[in-house]
């Protein structure tokens, strides 16, 4: 039983049917109908009724879901593991929103490299909704994220509670600006338009940003305003042409952690790389 069809029949499943599983897969249909067939010839099975175009799954095929899963996760354990051996050679996989990697990344990275000399470090800033995402898909080990985070495959670690503040250029009436924000799926675009709806204004005008640099630069120059960590503000190049702005504690206060599989293998770099940012976050608090 080849692990490749496991991961195709698991698609099917997933994604409802042969020609989303192609898609997901990157192959063509022929060849996801083709692993299928073998692997009921291989286990003396039906796995899928056939219904017209669609497909439901079968009793065996609902028995072979449960082990397919369980093996394919088997596979990543032993993957990462062996890519982890001794916690000295190999990679660490780290996703980061891109506030939380200007702030407190650089000094807790700089700690795991110091103590684990022969890692490679691999580091992808995106929202929280897409690095959590990553990190159930095994394409990170961990991730900092704005919290909560609650899934049963995950576990969340808080480390800091990041205070958000409304920015805008000096001289400047957030009321009469449209919001700039990051993009879909960043925690502090989601805070920043339930503050404005919570002051009775309408979400209207917004406008996109993919980097920290692009939003403060615009809202610097009176383009526009948003909600972001005091402290990035503060230390932005940008600090002196913006104003900072309280809001109440229930859109200023964000969790912020560390989010990990809870199957996965437990790793010395991990704990290393989340103890960096409490002390980065002890420093940035003095």
């Amino acid at each position: 039983m080849e692990l490749v069809a496991l991961r195709t029949f698991q698609a099917v499943v997933e994604e409802g049917g042969i020609l989303a599983a192609s898609r997901k897969l990157n192959t063509v249909q022929s060849n996801v109908t083709g692993r299928i067939r073998r692997l009921e010839e291989e286990l003396g099975a039906e796995l899928f009724f056939r219904k017209g175009r669609g497909l439901e799954l079968a009793p065996s095929g609902k028995v072979l879901l449960d082990y397919a899963r369980r093996m394919l996760m088997l596979e990543r354990q032993t993957s990462a593991a062996v890519r982890l051996v001794g916690e000295s050679a190999g990679e660490l996989r780290i996703g980061a929103m891109e506030t939380f990697a200007a702030l407190h990344l650089p000094s807790a990275l700089k700690a795991v490299r110091s103590t684990h000399p022969g890692l490679e470090l691999r580091v992808t800033t995106d929202t929280t909704s897409t690095l959590t995402e990553k990190v159930l898909d095994h394409k990170l080990d961990c991730a900092f994220v704005a919290g909560p985070v609650i899934h049963p495959d995950l576990q969340f670690d808080e480390l800091v509670v990041e205070e958000l503040v409304q920015v805008h250029a000096a001289g400047t009436d957030p009321v009469l600006l449209p919001l700039i924000l990051f993009r879909e799926g960043c925690a502090y675009r989601t805070r920043a338009i339930a503050w404005q709806r919570a002051q009775g204004h309408a979400v209207a005008d917004a406008m996109e940003f993919g980097t920290l640099e692009g939003i403060l630069g615009c809202i610097a120059v009176g383009l526009g305003w948003t909600l972001m960590p005091r402290r990035v503000v503060e230390q932005s190049g940008h600090a002196a042409d913006l104003i900072i702005e309280t809001v109440p504690d229930e859109f200023s206060r964000v969790p912020t952690g560390m989010i990990y599989l809870r199957e996965a293998r437990a790793m010395a770099a991990l704990k290393t790389l989340s103890d960096g940012i409490t002390a980065s976050a002890r420093r940035v608090r003095i």
